[in-house]
């Protein structure tokens, strides 16, 4: 009897780069490694070269790729990834002269974001990248086509035989457009009905691995899926959360960030991020124990900038402070905060602080309320404003925290 018939071999990559000067080649190398490791792949060691400008056949020269041939065949490596986006010829040229299935960083992300996505947009989302990205890809010879299927880097619609016939391609993207766009208003009157029932909305946005889905399970034990993992979670949930003061806020879990992601990624997943530029206020999420928390801090705040979220208040969450040598070196005031969300270390901090960019004026009452008017009680009861209730002989006894639009309905009642 074999014990080893049903084990699954870990596939072996090879990561190459090229340093031209455009950006942190060492730091996206770096990124590129904890990716290779997300899509389930063994990372065994890296090559760099640097260059004015990327070989418009190979992306490497000559000499570079010899040196990659020579170590593929000697560690029998599985596939080879650039960190950087290739043409189909530049990859048609890398397999032939090195025998060696080739990847680019754009393709190893879509395997990500396939393996992630859970519900049915994330995956008609997964979907519609993948076939945008293929589309002018298919080289007719069929050889890209012949390899779906066959590790990291081809998951998603390649499990199933992808016609190479680009019209049909173009109208498998048209519906898949049609089906998102659908979504995308079911999505939007959902939003509507929200801002009109009065319901407080809070983004949680940051870079991939921060600690996001972490943060959202402490706060309201949503059960979202938490791994250290690059794209954990890649579906936006939503969660209600209730302030120390009483006010509910619905939390909006949302996809991870990495720098250099392809603008065409961002647009296909828009639908999910806009999530964050319609909430009332931002918490942008940081792994503060990383080198590079300000650089993923900038990346954020870009991105959130092109979805138009200017004006809007953003809260500075530095989280994994237990891991730094001096959290206290972090700079903290009204709108940022320092946390380690595993351990619920900073949690009221950041309530008080969420409470303190409530776009909202609010008020304490204690209102006694005539029976005839228990709408009015179960109004407050519904947008979270009711603290206490008691029935009385003279009435309904409350105290609620009211918001500004409602203070001409409560103000007889005061006592």
């Amino acid at each position: 009897m074999e014990l080893h018939e049903n084990t699954v071999k870990i596939q072996k990559a090879l990561l190459v780069g090229l340093d031209t000067g455009e950006y942190d080649a060492e730091g996206s190398m770096a990124e590129l490694y904890e990716l290779v490791e997300s899509a389930g792949a063994e990372p065994v060691a890296s090559m760099m070269q640097k260059r004015d400008k990327p070989d418009g056949a190979t992306a490497v020269g000559s000499g570079r790729l010899e040196e990659i041939k020579s170590f593929c065949i000697d560690n029998e490596i599985d596939f080879i990834v650039f960190d950087m986006e290739l043409t189909p010829t530049q990859i048609r040229n890398i397999e032939d002269a090195t025998d060696t299935r080739t990847i680019d960083r754009t393709m190893l992300i879509l395997d990500i974001f396939a393996i992630r996505a859970r519900t049915n947009e994330g995956k008609l989302q997964v979907e519609l990248a993948q076939l945008k990205y293929l589309l002018p890809r298919l080289s007719g010879k069929g050889k890209e086509m012949s390899r779906l299927g066959g590790g990291v880097g081809t998951r998603g619609p390649g499990e199933t035989k992808l016609e190479t016939d680009k019209r049909h391609i173009r109208r498998k993207i048209e519906a898949l457009k049609d089906e998102l766009e659908d979504i995308k208003n079911r999505r939007e009157r959902q939003r509507t009905r929200r801002k009109k029932d009065g319901v407080i909305t809070a983004a949680i946005v940051g870079y991939t691995n921060a600690g996001k889905s972490t943060l959202m399970n402490t706060l309201t034990a949503a059960g979202v899926l938490s791994e250290n993992k690059l794209f954990a979670t890649l579906d936006p949930t939503s969660r209600a959360l209730k302030l120390p003061s009483g006010v509910s806020v619905m939390m909006i879990d949302t996809v991870g960030l990495v720098r250099r992601l392809p603008h065409h990624l961002v647009e296909a997943f828009k639908s999910t991020l806009e999530e964050a530029a319609s909430a009332d206020i931002i918490l942008n999420v940081c792994d503060a124990s990383s080198e590079e928390y300000k650089l993923h801090l900038d990346v954020t705040i870009s991105l959130l900038k092109e979805l138009g979220c200017g004006g809007k208040p953003v809260i500075t969450v530095y989280n994994k402070c237990d891991l730094v040598p001096d959290p206290y070196d972090l700079p903290t005031g009204k709108d940022s905060v320092r946390i380690c969300a595993k351990s619920a270390i900073g949690i009221d901090k950041l309530l008080k602080t969420i409470e303190e960019n409530l776009p909202v004026r609010l008020r304490s009452y204690k209102l006694l309320l005539p029976f005839d008017k228990a709408p009015l009680a179960a109004q407050l009861r519904n947008v979270g404003a009711l603290r206490t209730e008691e029935y009385t002989n003279d009435g309904i006894l409350i105290t609620a925290l009211v918001e500004e639009p409602m203070w001409h309905l409560v103000d007889e009642y005061s006592v």
